[in-house]
């Protein structure tokens, strides 16, 4: 039989020996000092205040966007985000340090050589061969190509802090948002409440006049028709408090149907003048600093980071190369020659030069691509940019129109409530009629009703201001 058969009995193992570094070890590069310590970013520094026990009893709006910073389910992601791109950046700066390898091998290698009439040139031998190394390889010189990743990483960790500034701003919003809806349905079932009592007084009054012949059957049917009308309307506007109520603790990541009490809406922050600053100055300050626009502008530094690293990845690399190994390989002097331990050896330094001098035009494509994506994200700035001046016109005109409704609010159910008061009195001193008190009840329902929305749509508009030009923060809360 001719050749070698190797016969392997035990499988080759081969181990890197480089120790695995666990995420909190240590922080080479120090890339975790700009991470923010909470979800809450800089609205929210501290992890103490970002424990939390059961709602408060009354929930204040404070408490419910400390909740909606520290622990909604976007807030939370943004956050994790600004985590990976700080560690993009260590991976980025790693590159510029070598790559040591460790290598060990163990085989169990059992071989036999069988010569055909030739007993004395076969051989056999069972051995047990261990070759372990160490290499070295360091990129000393690579045309910009680990700068312009760092870059690129660089740019990405402010987009990502930038983005996490833009949500938590959106958050705020919503929640408060939330909260003002929740505390109106919660002001808007009160009120029903009081027009179903003020429809109850109406019945009783239309009752008595017919039982005493002052009034037609039909005063006391169109009382009780308002009255069951009334009722029906508590009920709507209870379902509606608890919808308003359960979207508030999803904002604050607890169960839909979390006990949650509100204050009530004539409480907390009052109406106070219109904000007075240059609409001309808002926008052009919004369009340089709004979060969203920071955001779109560090990715598109990024984009063009990416081009000068694309490019630099088609150059040569020049590398410090160097390696020791060493093995017990058993030594022969020959065929059919008896096998006699031994040691080998092999240790190298010196330098390397890798020059790609073809990649199949892939490299053009790659760097086509780049260039597409830096005009991709140069138009996203662009659109953050128009959209940013376009939120705060908004914001600044709803803030105008609710400031001027709310007054006109104010003045409207003053007059409803006089006008009720004066009517039920007409009616139950006999001189006006049914129609008259249930059209001044239906009057005073609806002023109160829209005094309670324009309160709160105030509530929102000045904090939906204030976050369009994305500097929101607890003293926008401010009671006063």
């Amino acid at each position: 039989m001719s050749g070698r058969i190797l016969l392997t009995i035990s499988a080759s193992l081969l181990v890197t020996v480089t120790t695995p570094l666990t995420a909190g070890a240590f922080d080479v590069f120090r890339t975790e000092g700009g991470i923010p310590p909470t979800a809450g970013g800089s609205i929210v520094p501290s992890p103490a205040f970002c424990q939390f026990g059961t709602p408060g009893n009354p929930l204040q709006l404070h408490e419910a966007v400390e909740r909606a910073l520290c622990d909604n389910p976007k807030t939370r992601q943004a956050w994790a985000d600004v985590k990976a791109q700080a560690a993009a950046v260590g991976v980025a700066r790693a590159a510029y340090l070598p790559n040591i390898t460790g290598n060990w091998q163990g085989v169990r290698d059992d071989s036999v050589t069988d010569v055909e009439n030739h007993p004395n040139l076969s051989s056999a031998s069972l051995s047990t061969i261990r070759t372990e190394s160490v290499s070295l390889t360091w990129t000393l010189y690579d045309f910009g190509a680990r700068s312009a990743a760092l870059a690129n990483a660089v740019a990405l960790l402010e987009g990502a802090r930038a983005t996490q500034d833009a949500t938590l701003q959106t958050t705020f919003i919503d929640v408060t948002k939330d909260y003002y809806a929740a505390q109106a349905a919660s002001g808007a079932l009160t009120a029903a409440r009081d027009v179903e009592r003020m429809a109850n007084d109406s019945l009783m009054a239309a009752q008595v006049r017919v039982e005493k012949g002052m009034a037609p059957i039909s005063d006391a049917l169109q009382a009780q028709t308002a009255h069951e009308q009334a009722e029906i309307n508590v009920i709507k506007s209870e379902g509606t408090l608890q919808t308003a109520l359960g979207t508030l603790a999803n904002d604050m990541d607890l169960l839909p149907n979390s006990p949650i009490v509100l204050p009530a809406v004539d409480t907390g922050t009052q109406p106070d003048e219109a904000f007075s600053d240059s609409i001309d100055d808002l926008i052009e300050l919004t369009r340089r600093t709004h979060p969203s626009v920071l955001a779109a502008q560090s990715k598109l530094d990024a984009a063009e980071s990416k081009v000068a690293q694309t490019r630099a990845e088609g150059l040569p690399t020049f590398s410090l190369v160097s390696k020791y190994s060493r093995n017990n390989q058993p030594a022969s002097l020959g065929l059919g020659i008896t096998e006699f331990p031994a040691t080998g050896r092999e240790w190298y330094v010196g330098f390397q030069l890798s020059i790609p001098f073809f990649e199949g035009f892939g490299r053009i494509y790659q760097v086509r691509q780049a260039e597409a994506q830096v005009e991709l994200q140069r138009e996203t700035v662009n659109e953050a940019r128009q959209q940013a001046a376009l939120d705060v016109w908004t914001a600044y005109q709803a803030l105008r129109t609710s400031m001027d409704t709310l007054k006109k609010d104010a003045a409207l159910l003053d007059i409803a409530q006089r006008s009720f008061f004066v009517s039920q009195r007409r009616y139950k001193g006999g001189v006006g009629n049914i129609l008259e008190l249930l059209s001044a009840q239906t009057t005073l329902a609806n002023a109160e009703q829209q005094r309670i929305q324009g309160l709160t749509d105030w509530r929102a508009a000045r904090l939906h201001l204030a976050g369009s030009l994305g500097r929101l923060g607890f003293d926008d809360l401010s009671e006063h």
